[in-house]
């Protein structure tokens, strides 16, 4: 797959995701926010109002701290496409 092809396969799956109604188990909305906090270089802080949350939200970062970005698309993409199988 090319860097090209990643991007879109990236950018579809993050509209899949903001397009979906439901709410998502903790643990995969966790690894999501990971995956594309490291697929789009964003290292700030989290910024809930709870503390709690953004304890997870700081866990969940530390848990992929080893990752590229590129490993952070793809498995961002693997994880919808998991999620979505039977879903729809």
């Amino acid at each position: 797959m090319t860097n090209e092809d990643l991007d879109k396969a990236f950018e579809e799956a993050v509209a899949r995701v903001n397009a979906h109604k439901e709410p998502f188990p903790a643990d995969t909305l966790l690894k999501l926010y990971a995956y594309y906090k490291k697929a789009t270089n964003d290292y700030g802080k989290p910024r809930s109002r709870e503390a709690l949350i953004n304890a997870f939200k700081t866990n969940a970062l530390f848990q992929a701290k080893n990752i590229t970005e590129t490993e952070a698309k793809e498995a961002y993409i693997d994880l919808v496409n998991k999620y979505f199988l039977y879903r729809e």
